[in-house]
């Protein structure tokens, strides 16, 4: 099997989609989950104020007013936390994609002290963090805190994973990348666009340019400057389009050196990943 065809089949990807089949897709999941385990009480979701954030937050409260309505259980309930590090720039993208999800409670959690406590710790253990090591720091920090949160509500920590990132390995490993549920796997960046166009959500929280916004030395770095491609490239290429050579074989370049973080950790009954 060609490389390409491997990596839409592991990921899940069609090349075209019904929106509003994959919006019931994916509340109805969030659904069975909470269901299936019924000690849980509470979704946990971080809100950036990004297109991936914004339509996983507004599947949640979707889910869970649902699942309250048809249940009865009033104690079901959805958390959006605001994570910000010192001041975000782009905040008041995080106020409007919290005023369309309307999530049930909303915390803030400001992760500088923390993140600033650690990278001291360190410090004095005889290391100096480079700005993008510090930029992971952050990351893994919000991930702590939306555990910590998940801890005292009963909470299963949802992420906002999908191809288009899976595939380039573009998340922090135990960082965003570490959650318990992700109901965005399968939609490529393009795809989720759709489900936020049918869910009438304002077009500037979908058309902004994509950044993980970690480092310092470089604010606010588009995802396309860092990763080399576009994610319509990269759309393309989970839809099962040529490319030209070189783009693929960066797009290729990508999921092969990070296909670490896409595998939980190597036990001595795994076979090492060759290519």
């Amino acid at each position: 099997m060609a490389l390409q065809q491997e990596i839409i089949q592991a990921l899940g990807v069609k090349p075209a989609i019904n929106a509003e089949d994959e919006i019931r897709r994916s509340v109805d999941f969030l659904k069975s989950y909470l269901q299936t385990y019924p000690f849980l009480k509470s979704l946990i979701l971080g809100i950036s104020g990004g297109q991936d954030s914004t339509l996983a937050g507004k599947l949640c409260q979707l889910a869970i007013a649902e699942l309250r309505e048809e249940t009865g259980n009033e104690a079901l309930q959805f958390i959006a936390v605001r994570l910000p590090y010192g001041v975000q720039a782009d905040e008041q993208d995080c106020q409007d994609a919290i005023g369309f999800i309307q999530p049930d409670r909303v915390l803030t959690v400001n992760i500088k002290s923390a993140v600033l406590a650690s990278e001291q710790a360190l410090r004095e253990a005889g290391l100096e963090l480079s700005d993008f090591v510090r930029g992971n720091e952050k990351a893994r920090e919000r991930m702590k805190a939306q555990y910590s949160i998940a801890g005292m509500t009963s909470g299963v920590v949802v992420g906002t994973d999908h191809a288009a990132e899976a595939l380039t390995g573009f998340f922090t490993k135990y960082g965003d990348g570490g959650t318990d549920i992700n109901p965005l796997f399968r939609l490529n960046k393009r795809q989720g666009k759709q489900l936020l166009a049918v869910l009438n959500c304002p077009e500037h929280l979908y058309k902004k340019a994509p950044t993980a916004d970690l480092e310092d030395d470089r604010p606010s770095l588009p995802d396309e400057a860092a990763l080399g491609v576009t994610y319509e490239n990269i759309d393309d290429y989970l839809e099962g389009k040529r490319l030209d050579e070189g783009t693929e074989r960066i797009i290729e370049g990508w999921y092969l050196k990070t296909e670490h973080k896409r595998r939980p950790p190597i036990t001595v009954f795994d076979d090492f990943w060759k290519r």
